[in-house]
């Protein structure tokens, strides 16, 4: 068994903002996956589908990005699963606007659903799948930056990062975090 979890923040107001990638990601596996009706607990929104062999949870935590561990540990709790069947998809701001990072495990670097669920369940040792959605610019206040939408220029970008995402998390539910880090892991200035 695999579980998903996408972070943003619910509410049709943060729709489409840079914070909600991961939940993007979700909806995307939704729309091609075709897992049926969600269910609510665990302070989230939940899709269940078998893929190939292996059941997958697709996860939206309910509890604002801030406290994702509120949701994601007692997920974990009652599936007693270790850590490296679970991956993570959050924004990145130290990663260029639709650039794709995974980590078998690390830091949060200084994002705050991350942070809260590696303080939760105490451990770094958890798969994770950053976005990138660049820096602010100028003096932009971050975190009016990230509850934004993207730009008019940036939109196409983003599409295709939240396709190459879902493309990516099919892979790490059929081949493992190795494969998927070295297809998908490119340098700046590797070809895409």
């Amino acid at each position: 068994m695999k579980i998903v979890v996408g972070l943003g923040n619910p509410g049709a107001e943060y729709s489409g903002t840079r914070h909600n990638v991961g939940y993007d990601v979700i909806r995307e596996l939704i729309r091609r996956w075709q897992p049926g009706r969600s269910q609510m607990k665990y302070s989230s929104e939940i899709w269940e589908i078998v893929l190939g062999s292996e059941k997958v949870l697709l996860v939206c935590p309910l509890t604002y990005m801030n406290r994702s561990g509120d949701a994601v540990q007692p997920l974990i709790r009652f599936y007693q699963l270790p850590t490296a069947e679970v991956v993570v998809i959050c924004d990145d701001m130290n990663l260029p606007a639709g650039r794709l990072r995974w980590r078998a495990n690390g830091s949060a670097g200084g994002q705050k659903g991350l942070s809260d669920i590696i303080q939760k369940l105490g451990t770094e040792d958890i798969p994770r799948l950053r976005m990138g959605i660049g820096r602010p610019p100028g003096r932009m206040d971050v975190t009016a930056f990230v509850l934004g939408k993207f730009r008019p220029d940036e939109k196409d970008l983003a599409e295709i990062a939240v396709q190459t995402a879902a493309d990516s998390v099919e892979m790490w539910v059929r081949s493992g975090i190795t494969s998927v880090m070295n297809q998908f892991n490119r340098s700046a200035d590797s070809p895409e």
